[in-house]
């Protein structure tokens, strides 16, 4: 049953429309009489009582906001009379004993992965082909032109069969046909892969690695480093130019630092030293042909749940995300933890006014200092430029109900779910340590999907409520919608709808275990990610520092 308002937490002084409410319309609610002073669409809060001018507002049981001027009762929340607020922190672990939940019907369980000689196992077997620096990205376009479409691992497509149509049908003067063309009847061929262990070659490209700051082309080679080591990845070819920033010795250096045993093939091919571009390519195709006749002889086989490190990140997030998908996958990280798995929680933006919360939630003092030190070194990053955590929030997020950075941060962490924190990473530093793990990141969606991808994650779940195509190169990227709506309109996109808890239809609980279910199913390769299917590789590196 659909209830038409819901309050999150019994500290909150706000109330949720879970549809969209008239004004002038009566709502009783824990006998409080409160009369709608404007339209409240669905997503979005109003106030259960008055606010003074700068009383604090209450969400998730956390200050979200405080009121810019006197708010009636009833009246709906708005950028216009609601400013960022949130509670200060004070570092000090009051750490608590977790009660993690009962997860005995999938102790027995297994997914059929892909084992590696370090003991880590992939959700899936891809070759990577990677720059040092962005000189080489035309030389990495080359190689993906000469592979692809030659060993099957083009994704068939339609709207190139749909122009053929159109220009077949423009020469034969018969332009007025054009527009009775639909694009879903246009005739694509197969594909025809000869490496079947092979899910596919990854060719990327960047705009890093020379330029910049020393730090930044630093952080790129442990990020490369760090897919080189993904537990998804077979092996990889690196181009390097030869005189940039980002050497190959520091990639090696920082592969030495995740993994000394590493024993994957990374094959690194260097222009200045080749010579001509042709004897570079000629080399680079050549051993990397060689290498994925290796790679191929891998096959699945069973691996126990724990194996699974599990990437956590919401995107185009909406008033109903930190209801329905946050918790809900929050529920499935705490399932996957409980089986021994790690997870990652990222988007240290999003984490802005929760910081207490996470704290008490670390094991150890020193990592709690570490969260606390990058949290407040980001937070003076982002004020010396003028800008600021409050300033998070996208138009989309503000016209779906999220108006505050807290109050879109209090929804956010909920995807951490509530077991402790084992370990604080700052960005392109590797998950070992099996449990839920904080990754130092942007908010910005891309950017820190490709730093869990670096950081280990062998599936990514991804929330949102507006919709967002993102995928990852190696990781599959499975879509969480927050609502029945979204999951109708792109369902090209969206893996699953956990909008049955507005609804009312599901528990968070239930949600939690579908997901989990979801997840075993991609990671023995039974199913595929929307994006995986869309062949959406998305990679941005993260640029810390200016431009020089």
């Amino acid at each position: 049953m659909l209830h038409k308002i819901l309050k999150i937490h019994p500290k909150d002084n706000v109330l949720v429309a879970l549809t969209d409410l008239k004004a002038g319309e009566k709502i009783e609610f824990e006998g409080n009489d409160i009369t709608l002073t404007h339209d409240v669409k669905a997503k979005h809060k109003f106030a259960e009582g008055e606010f003074a001018t700068d009383e604090d507002i209450y969400m998730y049981g956390i200050i979200c906001g405080k009121a810019m001027h006197h708010i009636a009762k009833g009246e709906v929340l708005t950028t216009q009379n609601v400013a960022h607020k949130t509670s200060e922190f004070t570092g000090v672990r009051d750490f608590k004993p977790w009660s993690a939940p009962d997860v005995s019907k999938w102790a027995d369980r297994t997914f059929m992965g892909y084992h590696r000689q370090d003991g880590q196992v992939g959700t899936a077997n891809y070759w990577l082909v990677i720059p040092l620096v962005f000189c080489e990205n035309r030389n990495i376009e080359i190689m993906k032109n000469a592979f692809v479409e030659e060993l099957g691992f083009a994704k068939p497509n339609k709207y190139k069969s749909f122009v053929k149509q159109m220009k077949d049908l423009y020469t034969q003067g018969k332009k007025s046909e054009i527009e009775a063309l639909n694009v879903e009847t246009a005739e694509t061929e197969g594909e025809s892969r000869i490496f079947k262990n092979i899910d596919g070659i990854k060719f990327l490209t960047h705009q890093a690695g020379c330029g910049g700051i020393r730090q930044d082309s630093e952080m790129l080679c442990g990020l490369i480093a760090g897919y080189i080591n993904n537990p998804n990845v077979a092996g990889a070819t690196i181009l390097s130019l030869g005189c940039q920033n980002a050497q190959p010795s520091i990639l090696r250096e920082k592969l030495d630092n995740i993994n000394p045993e590493l024993e994957k093939p990374v094959l690194i091919l260097e222009q200045q030293q080749e010579g001509t571009e042709n004897n570079l390519l000629t080399n680079a195709i050549q051993k990397t042909f060689l290498a994925l006749t290796d790679a191929d002889q891998l096959e699945r086989k069973p691996a126990p749940l724990s194996k699974l490190t599990v990437g956590l990140e919401c995107g185009g997030s909406d008033g109903f995300s930190g209801i329905s998908a946050n918790p809900s996958v929050g529920h499935a990280s705490d399932l996957v933890v409980a089986l021994g798995g790690k997870t990652i929680l990222s988007e240290f933006p999003e984490l802005c006014g929760v910081e207490q919360e996470l704290i008490n939630r670390c094991t150890t003092d020193k990592s709690a200092d570490k969260f606390v030190s990058l949290m407040r070194a980001y937070a003076a990053s982002a004020e010396a430029v003028g800008s600021g955590f409050d300033m998070n929030p996208s138009p989309g997020n503000i016209k779906d109900g999220l108006i505050t950075d807290a109050m879109k941060s209090a929804g956010a962490a909920k995807k951490g779910g509530t077991s402790p924190i084992v370990d604080v990473l700052d960005y392109a530093e590797y998950a070992q340590k099996p449990g839920l793990n904080l990754l130092c990141t942007p908010g910005n969606d891309v950017e820190s999907t490709t730093a869990m991808a670096g950081s280990g994650a062998n599936v990514i779940l991804f929330t949102t409520g507006l919709g967002t195509p993102t995928g990852n190169p190696v990781t599959p990227v499975l879509k969480v919608s927050s609502n029945h709506i979204l999951a109708e309109k792109m369902d090209d996109i969206i893996d699953i709808n956990t909008g049955g808890v507005i609804s009312g239809d599901k528990t968070i609980d239930q949600m939690g275990e579908e997901i989990l279910e979801h997840i075993i199913e991609v990671a023995s390769g039974n199913k595929k990610a929307k994006a995986q299917l869309l062949n959406q590789d998305d990679f941005i590196p993260w640029k810390r520092g200016v431009s020089l």
